[in-house]
This record gives C-alpha cells, sequence and structure tokens, in this order.
C-alpha cells in the first residue's frame, strides 16, 4: 500500500521516538547514543516546524517513517540550506516510504525558499545511499573517521541537491519563509 504523507504533529512525537530508538541503540545510522524518548521528539518537531519541515509517512493510519528539515549551520550565509534527515521502520520499508517522505520534504522546502539540501550518511549504507541518488542527491564528500561508535570509526558521506531556481552571483533570492 502507498504511504501517505502529512505534517507531523506533537501526537507523534511517541511513534517517532520508536521509529528512531533501533536507528540510535543497534546501527550507526545515526551518531545519536541515546534514543530520544517521545518528549524530545515532540519538542523537536515543533522546532522543525517553525522555520522547515517534519512530515510523517502513514500506510492504513500507522506512522512508519519520518523525514525532516533542519538549519544545516548557524552562520547567516548559509540560511539557504537545509539539512534533511529520513527514518523508516522495518515494516515501511521496500514499499516507497523513503521516497514518498523525500518528495513532500523537498517540495515544501523549495517552497519555503531553501536553495540546497544537505544530507549526512554514515558508510557504508547501500539502502541510504540508493534513496538518496534516487532522489537527485550527488556526493558532495567523504569525512573520514569523523563518529566513534559501537567500537568503531566510521566515515560519513555528505550528500547535496539543489532545489528551485539557483540565485545568480549578483543577487541572493528572498530569505527563506
Amino acid at each position: 500500500m502507498t504511504p501517505t504523507v502529512r505534517d507531523a504533529t506533537s501526537l507523534d512525537g511517541e511513534r517517532c521516538a520508536a521509529i528512531y530508538a533501533p536507528y540510535v541503540t543497534g546501527t550507526v545510522a545515526s551518531f545519536e547514543t541515546e534514543a530520544p524518548d517521545a518528549a524530545e521528539m515532540r519538542r523537536r518537531i515543533s522546532a522543525a516546524q517553525r522555520a522547515h519541515a517534519w512530515l510523517v509517512a502513514e500506510v492504513e493510519g500507522q506512522v512508519v517513517g519520518y523525514a525532516y528539515g533542519g538549519p544545516y549551520r548557524a552562520r547567516p550565509a548559509y540560511r539557504w540550506t537545509t539539512e534533511v534527515s529520513v527514518y523508516v521502520a522495518p515494516d515501511g520499508r521496500r514499499r516507497g516510504t523513503g521516497r514518498a517522505l523525500y518528495d513532500a520534504l523537498l517540495e515544501r522546502l523549495g517552497h519555503r525558499g531553501y536553495r540546497t539540501v544537505v544530507a549526512g550518511m554514515t558508510l557504508p549504507n547501500p539502502a541510504s545511499a540508493a534513496l538518496h541518488a534516487a532522489m537527485g542527491f550527488e556526493q558532495a564528500g567523504v569525512l573520514r573517521d569523523v563518529g566513534w561508535k559501537l567500537g568503531a570509526w566510521h566515515d560519513v558521506a555528505l550528500l547535496r541537491r539543489s532545489l528551485g531556481e539557483q540565485a545568480t552571483d549578483d543577487e541572493p533570492p528572498a530569505d527563506p519563509r
């Protein structure tokens, strides 16, 4: 069944926390080492909704994944760039959930005035690499040995993709809204 994508609400905090926890505790896909609880996920959802976006995908009324955008870096010149992430529960994988989430998220971020999206991906990660390539991301570089988790150092690929029209060198676009 094709997932339905919608804006997340605070009511989605518990399910998003449950989806994310195994990524934190059992994989190197996330460099967090303690899984956030539902209250923390509600806070993150609220923060993302203010200036970026946080979306969830549902199948038969059950949230099976989420994606969000957030600030890339704090310096003002980065304000047209956003960092994105997507997480899918095991029962949502191989159903087009990641693609549906990214399609909606990238469209939303483009409408808000963002021009570039950046994603970080721990290597190796063939499933994430395939999703990002299918969504038009290109590798911008690899940071070697930048994260220590589960007893080893890990590399992170930086990926980027343009959204909408790019600004010319002599005039910046309007600020994101």
